[in-house]
């Protein structure tokens, strides 16, 4: 799906479903919320800290759609067409590191 299908199907969904959006800070500390869980489970499955019982059955997936939508929901509210921004930022990405990740021993 284009990026800017999920901005108009977000946008329906508030208009239908949400009342109205939460103003920008509120979706700022939303947004900083569903980061936070997906880095605990990103933390306990896949980093050293042990997984709690309660964690087991979070999916990772659900969490990160969480963030896209709330991060759709910021863009609209501003004014960001996040296609072209995201276009414009993996172009700019090729540019700038086309050969530097293949330079990188770490990465070998």
């Amino acid at each position: 799906m284009e990026l800017q299908k999920a901005q108009e199907r977000v946008d329906n969904w508030i208009k239908e479903h949400g009342v109205r959006y939460f103003n920008e800070l509120t979706n700022m500390a939303q947004l900083t919320e569903e980061v936070g869980e997906v880095a605990r489970i990103i933390a306990r499955r896949y980093g050293e800290q042990s997984e709690k019982e309660s964690d087991k059955n979070k999916d990772l997936g659900e969490e990160l759609a969480d963030v896209l939508f709330v991060t759709l929901c910021l863009a609209n509210q501003t004014g960001v067409d996040l296609q072209d921004a995201f276009d414009k930022k993996l172009d700019l990405k090729t540019k700038q590191d086309d050969d530097r990740h293949h330079n990188n021993e770490k990465l070998k």
